[in-house]
This record gives C-alpha cells, sequence and structure tokens, in this order.
C-alpha cells in the first residue's frame, strides 16, 4: 500500500502537456444555481466527468470538433458543441423535467455506485415524513422505542446499529452522531431536519471513503439540503392520534436576487401527537431553519445556515410479552408510564468555497451546535430497586465546535487525469454533567450512578486520488490518519481528571471498470474505524479507543434495458470490537471480535412512463468470532430484509405510491435460543396536485397489522414477581394510522 501511494503521488506531480482539457459549468436554469454530479460526456463515450459541487466539470479530450451530451437526473439531456463554447462562457443549462429511469446513465466514476440509485428514488417516490429521511439508503431500517423523540434505531448491513454506532450521518457537511453520548455511542438524532428541505442524499456503503471518518463501518450517509426554494409555501397536515403539523418555507429574497445567485430563506415546522399508546406521548417538536447562498464574487460562494431544534415527549418504552399474554397490559400499553424525555439542539454552519485561477478549489467549513438531552427509560422495572423501580435518567449539556477543510485540483497528463483532495478535518465536543442516574417518577433522584464532564478532541487529515487513464477504467486510492485525545473530569470523585490518547491509520483502495454505457464493476477495500465511550477508554489509558473495521465490496451497476436498473454487491466485513446490548442495564458494552459477509440487491424498473418500481433485497451472516460454535450469534442482527414499492403518475395531477418493508426474523441472544420475530408492514401515499396546491392522504400499516417495531431480549422483574424473568421485551410499531396533508405555494 505504501509503494501505491509513492507511485500515485509521484504521478500527481509529473505534469505534461495534455491533450485538450474542457471545463465548464453545469446549471440548473430554473434556480440559476450550479448541478452537482452532472454526467458530460463524448457522443463516442470515449470521455466523461461529472461536475463537482461548484456544477464544474474538467473533460479531457482528442478532438476540439466534438459534441458534449450533459445529463443529469430530471433534467432534460442537452447536447452542445465545443466549437460553439467560447473560453469565457462554457456555461451548460439544464432545463428541469419529469423523471424518466430511460435517462439515467451509469457514470463508472470511483465510489458513485450509488448515485443513480439515490436521485432516482428521491425524485420519483419522494420523502413524505420524517421517517422517511433514513430509509432512503437501501437495506437500512429503523425502528422507533422510547417515544417520536429519540433517535431511532439503525439496522444495516446485519447490524444492530444501535442509534449510530456504525454508520457516519451528516447534514450540510456537519455530523450528526454525537461521540460519548449519554444514552449511546454514535447517538444520531435527525430530527431537527425538516423533511421537506432535503435536496439531495449522498450515500455510500463500507469503510471506503478518506473523506469520511469515525463511524464510517458500515457507510455513510450526508444529506444536503436546499440552497433555493423555488417558490413559497405553507403546509398543514392532521391525522389519526391527535396528530397535527405545520410547516412554513419563505424566500427572503426577491427573483432578481436569485437571478444574480443570490438565495435565502427561512423555514418553520411545529408538530404534535398524542399517539398511538395507551398512555398518551403528548409529542411535541419546533424546528427553525434558514439558509443563505450566494456569489461574494466570480470566485467564491458562501453558504451560511442556522437552526433549532426543540422536542419533547413522555413514552411506554418496552414491555415484556408475559406482561401481555397475562392481560396485565394490551399490546399498546405500558409497565412505566413516565418515561421519555426532553432534547434541543441549535447549529451555526458557515462554508466557504474558493476557486483559484487554475481550475483547482478550496472548501473551508466551521460550524457549532450546542446540544441538550434529557432522557427517561425503565428497561428492567422493578430488578434493581423492588420499591422504587428501575427507571433511569441520562442527561448531557454539549457544546460541538468543527473545522473542514479541503483543496481539491485535477492534474491532466498525456496519458491520464488525476483528481487529488486533501483535507484536514478538526473536532471538538465538551459535554458538562454528563449524568446517569436513577429516579422515581423523573423528579426524584434514588440513586446517583455517574456525572462528570467529557472532552474528546478529534484531528484529522487524509489525501484522496483518483487516477483516470480513460472513460472504461478507473482507480482511487486514499489514506486516512486520525488521532484523539479524550479527557473526563469524575464529579463523583473529587473531581478527578483522567486522560487518554490514540491514533489509527485508515488505507483506502477502489477499482472501477465502465466497459460499456451500460455497465460498471467496483471492488473497494479499506480499513475503518468506530470510537469508544471517553467513559470507558480512560480508565484503559486508550488501550481501546478505536477498533478497526476491515471491509470489501464486489459489485455491479448494470443497466441491461433503458428502463431497467440493477445494483448488485458482495460483500464483507471484519470488526475488531462489537457493542453488544446489555438489557438490564439499558446500556451497551464492548465485545470481541465480528465477522459478516452478504450480498445487496437493488432494481429499478420503469415499463411505463407513469409506473415506477423499486425493491431492495438485502441478506447477511453476522457472527462473533472469538464465540464457541452456537454461542456465536449477534443479538438483533438482521439477516434477510426487503423494502420496496409502486409509484404511479398518471397524470401531471395525481400520483400513488404503496410501499412495503419486511424485516425476518433474526437472533435475539447468542444461542438463538430466543427469535426477535420479523414483520412485513406495507404504507401508502396519494397526492393531488395543481399549480399552486397539493393534497395528500399518507397511510401507514394499511392492514392494521400488529407488530413489534423493536425487540430486546432483557431480563426484568414485574412489581409482583418473585424473581426475574428474561424474555423478549418489546415496543409495538404503529396500527393503521391515516393523516391528511393540505400545501399552498405562492
Amino acid at each position: 500500500m505504501k509503494f501505491i501511494l509513492v507511485v500515485c503521488l509521484l504521478l500527481a506531480t509529473s505534469l505534461l502537456n495534455a491533450q485538450m482539457i474542457i471545463q465548464g459549468t453545469v446549471i440548473d436554469s430554473k434556480r440559476n444555481i450550479p448541478l452537482d454530479g452532472a454526467m458530460v460526456q463524448t457522443q463516442d463515450a470515449k470521455s466523461s466527468a461529472l461536475s463537482d459541487e461548484r456544477g464544474v466539470f474538467t473533460i479531457s479530450l482528442q478532438d476540439s470538433t466534438v459534441n458534449l451530451i450533459v445529463s443529469s437526473v430530471g433534467y432534460h439531456t442537452q447536447t452542445i458543441s465545443i466549437t460553439g463554447l467560447k473560453n469565457a462562457d462554457r456555461q451548460v443549462l439544464l432545463m428541469p423535467n419529469d423523471i424518466q429511469l430511460s435517462e439515467v446513465k451509469i457514470t463508472g466514476m470511483a465510489g458513485e455506485q450509488y448515485q443513480s440509485v439515490s436521485k432516482l428514488d428521491i425524485a420519483m417516490r419522494g420523502i413524505n415524513n420524517s421517517q422517511e429521511i433514513l430509509r432512503m439508503v437501501p437495506g437500512l431500517f429503523i425502528g422507533q422505542h422510547a417515544g417520536g423523540g429519540k433517535a431511532e434505531q439503525i439496522f444495516l448491513r446485519g447490524f444492530d446499529i444501535d442509534h449510530g454506532t456504525d454508520i457516519n450521518i451528516a447534514v450540510d457537511g456537519m455530523p450528526v452522531n454525537m461521540v460519548s453520548h449519554a444514552h449511546g455511542q454514535g447517538y444520531a438524532d435527525l430530527h431537527f431536519l425538516i423533511p421537506e428541505l432535503i435536496d439531495h442524499v449522498n450515500f455510500k456503503k463500507g469503510p471506503y471513503y478518506a473523506e469520511k471518518g469515525n463511524f464510517t463501518t458500515t457507510g455513510f450517509v450526508d444529506f444536503k439540503t436546499l440552497n433555493s426554494l423555488d417558490h413559497n409555501q405553507v403546509k398543514v397536515e392532521g391525522g389519526m392520534f391527535n396528530t397535527w403539523r405545520g410547516l412554513g418555507l419563505f424566500n427572503i429574497l426577491n427573483e432578481k436576487a436569485r437571478q444574480k445567485s443570490q438565495n435565502a430563506f427561512v423555514a418553520a415546522e411545529y408538530m404534535h401527537t398524542k399517539g398511538y399508546f395507551d398512555s398518551p406521548q403528548h409529542f411535541n417538536r419546533i424546528n427553525l431553519f434558514g439558509k443563505y447562498n450566494g456569489k461574494l464574487n466570480s470566485n467564491n460562494t458562501l453558504t451560511a445556515s442556522g437552526s433549532y431544534f426543540a422536542s419533547k415527549w413522555k413514552a411506554s418504552g418496552q414491555i415484556p410479552d408475559r406482561a401481555v399474554e397475562a392481560g396485565l397490559i394490551g399490546f399498546y400499553g405500558a409497565i412505566d408510564p413516565n418515561e421519555g424525555g426532553l432534547t434541543g439542539r441549535g447549529n451555526a454552519n458557515l462554508s466557504l468555497l474558493t476557486t483559484l485561477n487554475d481550475g483547482s478549489y478550496f472548501k473551508n467549513q466551521v460550524y457549532f451546535s450546542h446540544y441538550e438531552f434529557e432522557l427517561f427509560s425503565n428497561f428492567t422495572f422493578f430488578k434493581e430497586d423492588p420499591v422504587n423501580g428501575d427507571q433511569i435518567r441520562q442527561r448531557e449539556n454539549r457544546n460541538l465546535y468543527g473545522y473542514n477543510g479541503s483543496y481539491n485540483r485535477i492534474f491532466n497528463t498525456k496519458t491520464l487525469q488525476i483528481k487529488s483532495e486533501t483535507g484536514v478535518q478538526v473536532r471538538n465536543d465538551q459535554t458538562k454533567n454528563s449524568e446517569l442516574s436513577r429516579t422515581k417518577d423523573r423528579t426524584t433522584v434514588t440513586e446517583p450512578i455517574m456525572l462528570g464532564d467529557i472532552s474528546e478532541l478529534n484531528i484529522a487529515a487524509y489525501q484522496n486520488l483518483t487516477f483516470i487513464p480513460s472513460a472504461q477504467f478507473n482507480m482511487n486510492v486514499g489514506l486516512r490518519y486520525d488521532h484523539f485525545s479524550n479527557a473526563y473530569t469524575d464529579h463523583f470523585n473529587n473531581d478527578e481528571r483522567g486522560n487518554a490518547k490514540a491514533g489509527i491509520v485508515s488505507p483506502k483502495l477502489s477499482f472501477n471498470y465502465h466497459p460499456s454505457s451500460s455497465i460498471q464493476v467496483y471492488l473497494s477495500g479499506g480499513k475503518g474505524f468506530h470510537s469508544n465511550d471517553t467513559r470507558v477508554v480512560v480508565p484503559q489509558r486508550g488501550l481501546r479507543i478505536l477498533p478497526a473495521a476491515y471491509g470489501s465490496d464486489l459489485g455491479t451497476v448494470w443497466k441491461p434495458a433503458k428502463s431497467l436498473l440493477v445494483q448488485a454487491a458482495i460483500w464483507y466485513l471484519w470488526l475488531d470490537q462489537e457493542f453488544v446490548y446489555v438489557g438490564d442495564e439499558g446500556i451497551v458494552e464492548p465485545g470481541g471480535k465480528t465477522r459478516r459477509i452478504g450480498t445487496d440487491l437493488s432494481i429499478r424498473y420503469q415499463p411505463l412512463s407513469w409506473l415506477y418500481a423499486d425493491v431492495d433485497f438485502n441478506y447477511s451472516h453476522a457472527r462473533a468470532v472469538e464465540e464457541a460454535k452456537g454461542e456465536d450469534r449477534i443479538p438483533l442482527a438482521p439477516r434477510v430484509t426487503s423494502i420496496g414499492g409502486l409509484t404511479i403518475k398518471t397524470n401531471k395531477h395525481i400520483s400513488f405510491s404503496a410501499r412495503y418493508r419486511y424485516m425476518g426474523d433474526r437472533p435475539a441472544n447468542e444461542d438463538n435460543s430466543v427469535i426477535a420475530k420479523g414483520y412485513f408492514v406495507a404504507d401508502a401515499f396519494i397526492n393531488y396536485s395543481r399549480e399552486k396546491f397539493d393534497v395528500n392522504l399518507t397511510v401507514q400499516n394499511v392492514a392494521n397489522v400488529k407488530w413489534k417495531e423493536t425487540q430486546f431480549d432483557t431480563e426484568s422483574r414485574l412489581f409482583y414477581e418473585p424473581s426475574p424473568v428474561s424474555e423478549i421485551h418489546f415496543t409495538p410499531g404503529t396500527p393503521f394510522s391515516a393523516r391528511l396533508g393540505f400545501t399552498y405555494r405562492f
């Protein structure tokens, strides 16, 4: 690997006189903003390129008179003549268009195998509610088990990721995962993201991307919010279980400013629901968001955003099978109805994109988050405290500071093109009074367990090099180094302060072969990691801060027909350390080494202009490496999952979507003697649209099946029981639920 990196660096610095190099910019003609990820290729497909986040593309040509085909999902394809473009105005304006799978191009570029699927799904399916945000990632499942305000439990590639331990999640480059969180490592709460503001989702699976560090084992998800609004809009929704939601999106600058590439808008969201549980949930959430995006001059673009989020709720929590079977409570009942909590987050995000005269560019981003969290849970009821019960409180107050910087440049030689990205990242988390206590009725502390302040600094540097000798083949080489400095001040031990430090090197390597415009084959390998909680690693003097993950993917993106797209992969992932759920404490703790192997299959089909079908099928085989056979199951690791649906657009006014989710049975404990039962749930969505307004109806669980959204094999004791019992504890999924919405645009 060191030899490869040395060769790559030498190639990157040995510039020769190249063939003709054309650079241009792809622009959305309606919104007058750059288009990221547009495909630019010659008619003979011998040369191709993708536009970057500035909308800029750079393509190498053998002939100065060729035509270029420029395309992007959701836009009319343009064919332009190079001879007709002047050096000063090489802009390609693309007009928005209805989505057609036949127009989707397979890029063949390094790391872009999921791009076509992502853009298609958002354009065709849309994001109808906050629960759909993470479900845009093929094969990803979520589950809620403590009321609507808590981050969802995540399942992907044979992992029970808990709330984010093994997936890196970001919004506009700002991290969502919280390190050393009061409830769990990598806790990722996305409820501050308003679904209607999502422009696109970048997701990639596996630990193969040098620009991504902590928690990037199963992959990463980047949500990009809109840079401009097409129009102002007001939306009102109401539904069963006393559910209400209001939303407003408003442009601040006028059309004249937008034509000068100046955009600014604000958004506000409020939601309330009583919930479908026997004990009212009384969930409330408020979101405020504002964003500016504009050119300061021809070389500099500034993006600034700020947001505020707050929510509070009650929850019924997990309930034991035996309590339901005995008739003590109903399927939607509660043992401790005083669970729930409150959380809030304020964000400030500033990014400056600077283009230099040679076409290279810098991106500098700074961000800040202030975060508050308080959660009340009861996993074991009366096992630890037969008198007061086992309710616990987890609480923290956090400031998060960060910087992301990168320098991007393209080198052209006589024989290949080299794309270089060099980056530096800094993240500093500071918490005050991170707490774990036993409580009663949320008000009385019966036993303080842990209280202290956490400091965690992560400094990283990375280098990405992509070698493109031809339109048919390219190779990406990446190297990343992360350094962590952890500190914990224990308020229960005379404010004693402990420290730990560690570093990790993560190499990456990917090959992409694109023999024709209809197929791409890729092979990726790399090393990633997830950090451990500061309160765990400080007592061990940093020996187990950064357990490594090693993975590989062999896959293809294939378009056998113009209206059929197939993405398939075989993958492997090894972890030096697994986290295991401990039911009687309601926490996760480090376990041993694990190994997973599996397959992913995604199919997108549009047989008719008005009919779109999608299906994802995922299989994984997960085992603990150091355990005896028969005792090596990984609790709650999904084995077979599938998501899919049909979208019908009969005319310009009416659209209909029917979707399903299937989670197969999976082991709930190490010897597979306890099973977490699977489920099949179907949802539906219908929309009637005119120029100025939309009316839509969303129905969840159309068949009204009783299903268990989350399940754990937990040891608990009910008030009347003489001793604890170990069995499945679950949170019920939503029953039949309907919600009507009205949107007005102006």
